[in-house]
């Protein structure tokens, strides 16, 4: 009467031979198990005595776990190469078993933590790829190489761009970037300048004092008197524009 509450253990897979006529029985494990627990407990019965008789109260279970949804735990491998966002080569990392197997152990990028692969992989440093400060740290330049900041100064009152001006243009878009990570131009940029309006500049950021990455900016000219504004680009970043210094050119390119 309690089949309708359990699933089966073993799934039975007929296979036919047509040659010779021959049947093959293969049985293969389902890892499915329910962890149940009676809400009564059953009676018990003196040594050498009757069992006594459950009643239908004891056929009432609870479930403690479903193994079907518990959450699978990490599973720690070593890294045979660079993974971006991942880490150097030879370090211990835990990701998920999906990530693991389908994007790290299968392509070759990473091995099991064994005491073999342990004493390996040790004190083994690459020699043919780039070491990088952090397992982001590639991440992190590969996106600020492909944004474009929009740097907003004064239209009135005049001024000399700062790394503090870049600072908060980053921090406009969402990036935390200190002052001493910025590197400018070698030419001083002043304004106001109409000239160089919407022109493009690089600056250089630093991460973890080791990657160095450019990243590009275009002046814009605001003004506290609508009559006097300049009317706003939508999506200003795709819209081709010239640089402020001529040796910027082939970096546009």
């Amino acid at each position: 009467m309690w089949t309708q509450f359990t699933r089966p253990l073993l799934l039975l897979e007929k296979i036919y031979l047509l040659k010779e006529g021959i049947q093959i029985i293969n049985y293969q494990q389902i890892r499915t198990t329910f962890i149940l627990k009676r809400r009564t407990s059953p009676p018990l019965h003196k040594k050498g005595g009757p069992i006594k008789r459950l009643k239908s109260k004891h056929y009432v279970y609870d479930l403690v776990q479903d193994t079907d949804i518990v959450r699978q735990p990490n599973i720690d491998l070593i890294l045979t190469r660079y993974v971006e966002g991942i880490g150097n080569k030879g370090e211990k990392v835990s990701v998920r078993p999906d990530y693991a197997y389908n994007q790290l152990l299968l392509p070759g990028l990473a091995v099991y933590v064994t005491p073999e692969n342990s004493e390996k992989y040790k004190n083994e440093k690459s020699t043919s790829e780039i070491q990088y400060s952090s397992r982001s740290a590639q991440m992190i330049a590969n996106i600020l190489s492909n944004k474009t900041i929009s740097v907003v100064m004064n239209k009135e009152n005049p001024w000399s761009l700062k790394p503090w001006h870049i600072t908060t243009s980053f921090r406009k878009c969402g990036y935390h970037v200190p002052e001493n990570c910025i590197t400018m131009p070698a030419k001083s940029i002043q304004g106001p300048n109409m000239d160089i309006e919407s022109k493009e500049f690089f600056v250089t950021v630093t991460i973890n004092n080791t990657e160095r990455v450019k990243v590009r900016c275009r002046i814009h000219h605001w003004s506290t008197s609508i009559v006097d504004r300049i009317p706003y680009e939508y999506e200003f970043w795709k819209k081709p524009t010239s640089p402020i210094f001529s040796r910027d050119e082939n970096k546009n390119m």
